[in-house]
């Protein structure tokens, strides 16, 4: 159901009143009443009477066609300014350079209507100097923001990410070489125990060829009676060279 109120040749400037209106749009009738009755604006008591005769109007039509409804469950669906004509006033004003204004009176014309249906368009936001704009064109902007901004954010961190890979690449690296340093430090085994534990892993074979040299050499320094140091120095190094064979053989077999 809706109902239809009309007022004009308002006296008052269509800018000037457009500021009250614009505070009833979208509402309730009851919140609109409510808003009008606290404004301090001169325009508030003929819009909140054009209201009212709105919802006189919309009951008057409900009871024509036999329809039930109640009047604070009515809103505010429409409601604009129009300009008006204006009139002259016999008084002038003066002006710059010896010249002088004529004077002029702004009139307006106000429609509201009204109906049973609650508005789609959501209640206005009022931004500064009475300009208006609807509460979706708000969230949407607010929106869309917000995505930028997360996007932006988003963008910096992926750029600052490489950085922090290399620093870690970096530092990793440096770990390993510094694990890696005492594993060279390491000292190396003796000599004399591998020999022994070489010559202990040897085959049968070399033991018992070993056995009748070792039996032979105490029988030699007995007969000769001449020590150790004594030998030559071709006995010396022919000891040494059977040594080191005996030595070599030995790792050749560890290794296979």
């Amino acid at each position: 159901m809706e109902a239809i109120a009309k007022r004009r040749n308002l006296k008052g400037s269509p800018q000037k009143t457009r500021l009250v209106i614009d505070l009833i749009r979208g509402r309730n009738v009851s919140q609109a009443l409510a808003i009008l009755q606290y404004t301090n604006k001169r325009a508030a008591k003929p819009v909140t009477k054009l209201l009212r005769s709105a919802i006189a109007n919309a009951t008057y039509q409900a009871e024509q066609k036999n329809v039930a409804i109640d009047p604070d469950d009515l809103w505010v669906k429409s409601c604009f300014v129009d300009m008006g004509m204006h009139k002259n006033r016999r008084r002038l004003r003066p002006a710059p350079q010896g010249r002088a204004y004529q004077e002029q009176r702004h009139y307006c014309h106000i429609t509201i209507l009204v109906s049973s249906e609650k508005p789609e368009s959501p209640v206005v936001k009022l931004k500064k100097h009475g300009n208006s704009v609807d509460a979706e064109a708000v969230a949407l902007k607010e929106a869309n923001a917000k995505s930028k901004k997360s996007e932006s954010e988003k963008k910096g961190k992926k750029a600052d990410k490489p950085s922090t890979k290399k620093t870690e690449t970096k530092k990793s690296e440096e770990e390993v070489i510094e694990v890696e340093k005492p594993v060279v430090d390491i000292p190396e085994p003796d000599t004399t125990v591998t020999k022994e534990a070489k010559t202990d892993v040897a085959p049968e074979n070399e033991t018992t060829d070993a056995a009748p040299e070792a039996e032979a050499s105490p029988a030699e320094e007995t007969v000769d009676n001449k020590p150790l140091a004594a030998q030559t120095e071709e006995e010396k190094t022919g000891t040494k060279k059977a040594e080191e064979a005996q030595i070599d053989e030995n790792e050749e077999l560890e290794r296979q």
